[in-house]
Order: structure tokens, then C-alpha cells, then sequence
């Protein structure tokens, strides 16, 4: 979701447990040059707090997989196979799994819901040079941290100059940012310093520890500041109490507050305060309209599930392994290369893999809540150019 720095452990790795061509099946080679199967390692979050953006991105994952294969699980001859491991959104766990399936020979891994995690696995990429693609984890930090990790999902930088399309004449003017104190957070503050401040704001960061229930205070000293804007940066369960605290304490009423719609679990989150809440979005069902996220929600909802906020990261990390594949077979410089620069139409359109840091480069969205029976559903008010909003 929406940097800080990650400390993991230093390992020496083996030159056994960092194949260059990844392995499986009984290695014959087919017409087309390729390995007759090539297996990849997705780590995400089965369980934990994020378990439900695990969910999301794994079930959009298989989706299009059987989309970008035509349903054969394979390209050019090659199957494609899937090892799923569970990291409970834990980097050290995250870090473990990895080390276990590049010492079977994978060298293509997916996945991360946390930020903290992707950041772990990332280096894990490095030093074993292994294909990485990051999924849902938003953190800056990880668009170029190497040469190895790609990402299939859109970064804070995106969000916050997505939340800057709503602002006119933000020079002088004071933006508190208020998040978690996390990766995710920290990488929001950092976004927010680098893109609004960049253009003359004072940015304040109030920032909360992950274990706290109890958010009165918090939204308190958000008032403290005197801020001109909020841009509040939030994941997980935590966010229904953490809004009712910002409603009640007035902070709603007082100051244009911006944030981004999350899934489709936490509209009913925001109660009365809704339509007082300018919000960008990464993605909801309503938002894109092209052929792709047809496909993706027909498919999704076939496998008894929801399309939601964290699908196309899924979808689109499936297209990019697809590619990966076909034009790379398994050699992990020649992936890279296949990656880099990368067109594509996903579910949000024309997406493109920046060559020289590996940002996913995609349309955004400006959208409102709306009462929609017992509940609420997104509705699009604008949607934003990938290149305006390129990170």
C-alpha cells in the first residue's frame, strides 16, 4: 500500500542456489528453444494482516495467468508452473520462503502485499540474482532499489500526485500527512515531501505506531498542526476506528481531507463522512472501461470471487511473467531485458515498465463514494493520465 529502510539479515548464498535458467519438469527442450517447464515462486500474504490483499492479488494472479496463456498454463511450449508460499506478512518469513525456493532452483518470484516484505525479498533477488516482481507494496523505495525487482502494482509516488490533481495553489500552504508508522507510511510522508513539496508545500508528518487501537489523540494532534490539507495514508483493519476517531474529533468538517479508496472491505468505513472526502484510487470495478478489466472481473467472479483494489497487481504480474518467459526462457538477464520497457494492455489500459528504474507506469483515478443500498460503492469522477502522474 502506500519507505523506510529495511535491515535483513546478511547471508552467504551459494552459487548452487542461484540458477541462471530456472528448472522443473525432466528439462527437455521444445521446438521453441525453451525449457519444457519453468516453475515460479509467488510469496504473498495468505495470512496476517494483509491477508486479504494476498487474497485479491492471488486470485487476479491466476486469472490471468489463464488469460495471458489462453487457458494452457503454458507459452511457446513451456509450462508455466506456480509454487505459492504463505508470508504471513512477515519479511523474515517472506525471506525464509525465498531462500527455500531459490535453493530448488526457482528463479522467478512474485508476490508482497507489505511493503517491508517486498523490500526484504528484493534484496534476496539481488544477491541470488533471481527475477523479483513485486505486487501490492507501495513503498518508493522499491521502483529501482535493483536491477532484479520489477513491480505489478502502482507505488506512493502515484497516489500522492494522484491527490495532487484535486489541489490548485498548494505553495506556502501547510499538508499533513497521516499514516502508519511503517514502510508503507514512511513512504507515503516521503511522497508526499518529495512531490508536494516539491511544488512549495510545508509537510507535517503524524504518524502512528501499527499495534495502536485508540486513535482520538492522534486525530487531535492532526489538528494541532493548522493544516491547510490532510492526506491520510491507512491499510488494514484498523481503519474503520481510526476514521470514526477523525470524524468524531471534527477533522472532517474542518480541513479538505484526501485519501485514497481502498477496497471494497472499507467503504462502509467512512459512514457520514463519505461526501466530505476527496479520494484518489489506484483501482475499483468501475473505474477502467477496456476490454482486459472486462475480462479480468468476468474471470474472477467465474472463480466465485470479487474484483477489488488490489486485482490488476495480480493480473498484471501474471502478463509480465507470461512475457517474461516467452521472450526471457528462464535466463534471468534475458527476462530482465523482456521486462524493461515493456508495453502492455492490462486492466487499467495501456501500462508500461519504465526500462530505466522499473516503474509501472499506468492511468489513475479520482472517484467519490456513493450509497448504493445498504452500503456504498465508487463512482468515477476523473480519470488521470499515466503520464501525468508518473512517478
Amino acid at each position: 500500500m502506500l519507505l523506510g529502510s529495511v535491515v535483513a539479515t546478511a547471508a552467504l548464498v551459494l552459487a548452487a542456489c542461484a540458477p541462471q535458467a530456472a528448472t522443473g519438469g525432466d528439462g527437455a527442450e521444445e521446438g521453441s528453444g525453451g525449457p519444457a517447464e519453468i516453475t515460479a515462486g509467488v510469496i504473498t500474504s495468505e495470512t496476517g494482516p494483509l491477508a486479504g490483499y494476498g487474497d485479491q492479488y492471488l486470485t487476479a494472479f491466476k486469472a490471468g495467468l489463464d488469460y495471458a496463456t489462453d487457458g494452457t498454463g503454458e507459452v511457446d511450449g513451456t509450462k508455466i508452473s506456480i509454487e505459492y508460499r504463505d508470508d504471513a506478512g512477515d519479511p523474515d518469513t517472506a525471506v525464509t520462503a525465498a531462500k527455500e525456493l531459490i535453493g530448488e532452483g526457482v528463479n522467478i518470484l512474485l508476490g508482497s502485499a507489505s511493503s517491508g516484505v517486498a523490500l526484504a525479498v528484493a534484496e534476496q533477488a539481488a544477491q541470488n540474482k533471481v527475477l523479483f516482481i513485486s505486487g501490492p507494496a507501495a513503498a518508493d523505495a522499491i521502483t529501482g532499489v535493483n536491477e532484479y525487482t520489477f513491480r505489478s502494482g502502482r507505488q506512493s509516488a502515484q497516489d500522492v500526485a494522484t491527490a495532487g490533481t484535486f489541489l490548485d495553489d498548494i505553495e506556502g500552504k501547510n499538508v499533513a500527512v497521516f499514516a502508519q508508522n511503517n514502510a508503507f507510511g514512511q513512504g507515503n510522508v516521503a511522497a508526499v515531501e518529495a512531490i508536494l513539496g516539491g511544488k512549495g508545500a510545508i509537510v507535517t508528518p503524524v504518524l502512528v505506531a501499527e499495534d495502536v487501537t485508540e486513535f482520538t489523540p492522534f486525530a487531535q494532534q492532526v489538528l494541532s498542526t493548522d493544516p491547510d490539507l490532510v492526506f491520510v495514508a491507512w491499510a488494514g483493519a484498523t481503519s474503520g476506528a481510526m476514521w470514526q476517531a477523525m470524524s468524531q474529533q471534527g477533522v472532517l468538517d474542518s480541513i479538505p481531507v484526501v485519501t485514497g479508496l481502498g477496497d471494497a472491505a472499507t467503504f462502509g468505513a467512512y459512514g457520514d463522512a463519505s461526501e466530505k472526502i476527496n479520494f484518489l484510487n489506484h483501482y475499483f470495478p468501475g473505474g477502467p472501461d477496456n476490454e482486459v478489466n472486462t475480462a479480468m472481473i468476468e474471470a474472477i467472479e467465474a472463480a466465485g470471487g470479487t474484483p477489488d483494489l488490489f486485482s490488476p497487481d495480480g493480473f498484471n504480474a501474471a502478463i509480465m511473467l507470461v512475457q517474461a518467459v516467452k521472450e526471457g526462457k528462464g535466463d534471468v538477464d534475458a527476462m530482465i531485458a523482456a521486462l524493461e520497457g515493456f508495453e502492455f494492455e492490462g486492466p487499467k489500459g495501456t501500462t508500461t515498465v519504465r526500462a530505466e528504474d522499473h516503474a509501472l507506469l499506468q492511468e489513475m483515478y479520482q472517484a467519490k463514494l456513493v450509497a448504493d443500498g445498504d452500503g456504498f460503492a465508487g463512482e468515477l469522477i476523473d480519470t488521470v493520465d499515466a503520464s501525468d502522474v508518473a512517478p
